[in-house]
């Protein structure tokens, strides 16, 4: 009787196993990983709430706006997003689990050639000197290196006004329109 209990509780175990598994292989995304991107997902979500509650209140810009025009919406753009998130830290949004996700991510996902052509575009952009600060602006005189599409394929999704950035082997989060830094992982390059 134990032997027949033990078997039955051995293939229910297996089964689950495989149904775990094979929920994994469909969109090659590991159940904690989903709770991970989730998170990081739902801090990007509440950013782009705040952003769109300021940008509201700002002057609208007209088809024929001055440089001069432009330049005080933008300053004013990025003094009340600033204003808005006084204790915006680096680590809000990239929290360690999601670093540890995304190192793993890029590990996994370029290998070989193609680890070290990554490292060596982002390492060789005309960005040192960039100061890594949260809440304020990337520097519009620095280059900004592109991420590989098929690394962005692997990333947590980020709405249109977010892009990902790296500066030397550290990673970004850029908001498109006011240049700010939202946030930045250290090391992000294997």
């Amino acid at each position: 009787m134990r032997y027949k209990n033990f078997v039955l509780f051995l293939a229910a175990c297996l089964s689950l196993h495989a149904i775990s598994n094979s929920c994994y292989a469909q969109d090659g995304v590991k159940p904690s990983s989903k709770t991970t991107t989730a998170a990081f997902e739902d801090a990007v979500k509440e950013y782009m709430k705040l952003r769109s509650e300021i940008k509201a209140k700002l002057p609208k810009l007209s088809k024929d706006s001055t440089p001069k025009q432009i330049n005080s919406y933008m300053t004013s753009f990025e003094e009340q997003m600033r204003a808005a998130r006084p204790n915006a830290k680096q680590g809000d949004m990239f929290r360690p689990e999601v670093s540890e996700f995304i190192r793993t991510t890029i590990r996994e996902h370029f290998k070989g050639l193609d680890r070290k052509e990554l490292r060596k575009t982002a390492l060789e952009a005309e960005n040192q000197g960039v100061i890594l600060r949260v809440n304020y602006p990337y520097p519009e005189s620095k280059e900004f290196t592109e991420m590989p599409a098929t690394l962005l394929l692997k990333l947590p999704q980020l709405p249109k006004e977010i892009k990902y950035r790296f500066v030397r082997s550290n990673m970004l989060l850029v908001d498109r329109e006011n240049n700010m830094i939202i946030d930045y992982m250290l090391k992000a390059l294997p």
